[in-house]
């Protein structure tokens, strides 16, 4: 075996912090999972609006990424970025996506299976004029996954964007630059369980409501 070769087969961990049964659900799981969200977030975990969002691309090449959840209500999951990057492209050629909530600390992780919908742009206006002057300015200086000859050019980018708006309080997007609204068609509540016996109960879209199921781990 060289050096180069990692066997992870003995890696594991016994999960035993909790369980979820059918009787803790919530007739709505977007009520399920503001309060595991809250439960996170009073845990210490590290960004617990940081979820993983999975996108096809035109080929049908599958992608994912970390991005970060912006608001969420009856509706859906919102987040905001550049709509000329690959998750935008993907998102315009099929809006199906698919967002991942990795709560490794509590032992738990949620699953979304959905379909993005462009937000207003007033929506995204008015996200963006709360961001940071910093980071409205490197909205503009960076063209998200397009090819950069190397950190100069992001700089120049950047320095270009800051004469270009000097003396504007009130830095406006760029036009490549929007949000989204996840509609939840399916949301898994994953919770670890001793012996790998996990509990998995998953929220289906029937109708104007949901029907619930468990699956087996």
């Amino acid at each position: 075996m060289s050096s180069s070769d990692h066997d992870l087969s003995d890696l594991r961990e016994e999960y035993a912090r909790g369980g979820l049964a059918e009787g803790d659900l919530t007739p709505d799981p977007l009520d399920l999972f503001a309060r595991w969200y809250d439960e996170a977030t009073e845990a210490g975990v590290h960004e617990p609006n940081a979820m993983v969002v999975a996108t096809v691309d035109p080929d049908g090449r599958p992608s994912s990424r970390f991005v970060l959840l912006k608001g969420f209500d009856g509706e859906g999951f919102r987040f905001f970025t550049n709509t000329a990057s690959r998750k935008g492209r993907g998102l315009a050629a099929d809006p199906r996506c698919a967002l991942l909530f990795p709560w490794h600390p509590l032992e738990r992780q949620v699953r979304v299976d959905g379909h993005a919908v462009p937000l207003p742009r007033a929506a995204v206006e008015a996200y963006f004029d709360r961001r940071p002057r910093g980071s409205r300015l490197g909205a503009w200086a960076s063209h998200q996954s397009s090819p950069v000859a190397g950190r100069e050019e992001l700089s120049e980018a950047y320095d270009e964007a800051e004469r270009r708006f000097e003396g504007v309080d009130e830095v406006p997007p760029p036009d490549e630059w929007g949000g989204y609204v996840v509609v939840p068609d399916a949301i898994e509540f994953w919770q670890g369980r001793p012996g790998r016996l996990h509990d998995r109960l998953v929220y289906e879209r029937s109708g104007d409501g949901w029907v619930t199921r468990r699956l087996a781990p």
